[in-house]
């Protein structure tokens, strides 16, 4: 069984124990998960993006290593694998020298499936983006992600938390309080902005306002994502929204059904990595190219030129360790591949 906590559990004397490493950096957060072989939560690490992926990646490194100093059980671990998702994933594997490197969709829908076996549909809405992923006996048969409006994701939540006056941390429980949810405009975020003044103005009360944002973020999503998708259950939510407990409400009275949240919604990105390279490592046994914990310390820069070789005149990003020689460790954005090789 998955995610159970063990972080308690005392071990035995003896060998180390395998551990694998998921890792999401995304826009707005990161997320670290180190799970045992039997899919088994040892320990994670949740933090704010630090506004590069480089340094978000080391500060992660940095503080799962000192969990595992200030543990007596995760001493008896090693990690063996690594795998990477989310929007930075690419740079994120060539700093930490990961093995695997995968798309949200994938990752998320491992993540799910390991928890639920028969999920349907998967919902994940974050802070600055929002996917729905369909699953038919166990294979992805189709998904979406947001346009580029942020009218369905988190940081539109924050945003009118932030007019209102409260916490994001309570909009959920005024959610819920509401008796009578007013309509307001969500197709853009700029007009909902504009129909919720004029709701405050008009004396409606920040419940039943709430509540109406919570309405306004399901149709924008459902309009977008979930445009033309056949939803089926069990349904499945993830990602930082999924806490709202107003936009559960407002997901099960839109969709006539039970929405389902998993105990670790905001690190199922990194726990499907973790489950990827737990995979990978079985077949790969002793072939890991993770640099282990201590790339916390190590600098790296990154540079970008344009190849000129072509009309396309890529742009060649790359990515270099000053305290190895310069040496180059990631290199991408090549369409024919000529950039690929890094000798």
């Amino acid at each position: 069984m998955y995610m159970e906590d063990v972080s308690e559990v005392v071990v035995k004397e003896g060998e180390k124990k395998d551990a694998f490493l998921g890792i999401d950096i995304g826009s707005v957060s990161c997320k670290f998960v180190l799970m045992d072989t039997d899919g088994n939560l040892l320990t994670s690490v949740f933090l704010q993006n630090r506004g590069s992926p480089i340094d978000s990646a080391k500060a992660g490194m940095g503080e799962l290593s000192e969990k595992i100093k200030e543990s007596e059980n995760l001493h008896e671990y090693a990690i063996r694998c690594c795998g990477t998702t989310g929007s930075a994933r690419y740079l994120t594997k060539a700093i930490v020298g990961a093995d695997l490197a995968k798309t949200e969709i994938i990752a998320h829908a491992v993540a799910a499936q390991a928890l639920y076996p028969d999920v349907r549909t998967i919902l994940e809405i974050g802070g600055q983006d929002s996917k729905i992923i369909l699953l038919r006996d166990g294979i992805i048969i189709d998904f979406a992600m947001n346009s580029v409006c942020a009218a369905g994701t988190g940081s539109f939540l924050d945003h009118q938390a932030t007019r209102l006056g409260i916490a994001i941390e309570d909009f959920g429980d005024y959610a819920i309080k509401s008796k009578n949810p007013v309509s307001i405009a969500g197709r853009c975020t700029v007009f909902a902005e504009s129909d919720m003044i004029h709701k405050q103005n008009a004396g409606y009360t920040k419940e039943d306002i709430i509540a109406g944002l919570c309405d306004s973020l399901v149709r924008n999503y459902m309009n977008n994502v979930g445009k033309g998708k056949d939803l089926e259950e069990p349904i499945v939510f993830q990602g930082g929204v999924s806490y709202n407990k107003g936009i559960i409400e407002a997901f099960e009275r839109h969709l006539g059904c039970k929405i389902v949240v998993p105990k670790y919604n905001v690190l199922m990105g990194a726990l499907g990595m973790a489950i990827l390279v737990r995979d990978y490592y079985i077949e790969h046994e002793d072939e890991t190219e993770f640099r282990g914990l201590e790339v916390a310390e190590i600098e790296f820069t990154t540079s970008a030129f344009n190849c000129g070789d072509c009309p396309n005149n890529c742009e060649i990003v790359q990515v270099k360790m000053p305290e190895y020689g310069n040496k180059i460790i990631a290199r991408w954005g090549s369409r024919c591949g000529k950039w690929s090789n890094l000798d």
